[in-house]
């Protein structure tokens, strides 16, 4: 059983008005945050007990919000410049998602002076870095071994467009050596909770969907992608962004089910942060009369019987920071 764990909290009513953030109190909040975790004075220092110099880092953003509900380029921005005042380059991190086509929008320039990428459809993902699960898969054009054109959908008769493996993408298998996960606080239609464990398990593999129906809906999956060498073990940091806060068809932006929360946690243990959020989620949809969670989200609970930290509240402690 792992021992106890932390999850510090950032709360201030001012850091978001009108979807808007205000750059200098979330620039405050996150790097309180950091030098909780890491219970350094400076943050040139916290960053580098969290990270080497020869390590080649990734920050793992949540995207697929959009406009709205992207990880907030505030955040981002505050890490790298920690990271850089830590001594490593600014043109050497990579700032990550499977898909970037709503990041402008939501105020990612590209002229940070940071690496965007993308996973780019099949290209994207390494033959030799597989993930084996008992739960065949339809593939659909940009998995690594779908066989057809772009646009073409595999008929339900053709069992070459089946698979039971999953490829990581290059980025975690090869390109990155240390991970900064940033997921928003949100729920996920397939997944329960578009939470920590999700943000660097399903969004970097492809044949993914077979891990979001039932029976499963991802309970044992997610955490033994999440276990994976190359993605869990490389995490160094999580911290979730809850400037603003989905409770329903999330990741994907549903702003009728979202609002100002104002609210940043970050931890060392993913299993955590999740099982905090899990039950903030559940108790907003109860109080809105949206359905419970439940199985949905079971990949948690699971995470914690595998040792990958504790998903148990009453091993749990909230500890409030200020910026």
């Amino acid at each position: 059983m792992p021992p106890p764990s932390v999850v510090y909290r950032a709360h201030n009513p001012d850091a978001i008005h009108d979807y808007e953030a205000n750059p200098q109190l979330v620039r405050r909040m996150t790097n309180a945050l950091i030098l909780a975790v890491t219970r350094q004075p400076v943050i040139a220092s916290a960053w580098r007990s969290l990270v080497k110099p020869d390590d080649r880092i990734g920050i793992k953003i949540s995207a697929a919000g959009g406009e709205l509900f992207t990880t907030h380029r505030e955040i981002v921005n505050t890490i790298v410049d920690g990271l850089v005042a830590a001594g490593h380059s600014r043109r050497d991190i990579i700032v990550w998602d499977k898909s970037l086509g709503g990041i402008s929008a939501a105020g990612y320039t590209g002229s940070e002076g940071y690496q965007l990428k993308s996973i780019a459809p099949r290209e994207g993902y390494d033959p030799k870095a597989t993930i084996s699960a008992p739960f065949l898969g339809n593939l659909i054009w940009g998995d690594f071994e779908y066989t057809g054109g772009r646009g073409q959908m595999p008929l339900l008769s053709e069992t070459e467009n089946t698979s039971s493996v999953s490829h990581l993408s290059k980025i975690v298998a090869n390109e990155v050596t240390k991970i900064i996960n940033l997921p928003v606080l949100s729920d996920s239609v397939r997944n329960g909770i578009a939470g920590c464990l999700y943000n660097v398990t399903i969004p970097n593999i492809d044949n993914w969907r077979r891990f979001g129906v039932p029976p499963d809906f991802g309970a044992s999956s997610i955490p033994e992608i999440y276990s994976d060498p190359h993605i869990g073990p490389k995490v160094v940091l999580n911290l979730m962004d809850g400037l603003l806060a989905q409770y329903a068809g999330g990741p994907e932006s549903q702003p009728g089910y979202a609002f100002p929360f104002a609210t940043l946690y970050a931890s060392k243990d993913p299993v955590a942060i999740d099982a905090i959020a899990l039950r903030q989620l559940e108790e907003w949809r109860k109080k809105r009369r949206v359905p419970p969670i439940k199985r949905l989200g079971a990949h948690v609970q699971v995470a914690g019987q595998f040792g990958l930290g504790n998903a148990d509240l009453k091993r749990i402690e909230i500890r409030d920071v200020g910026p």
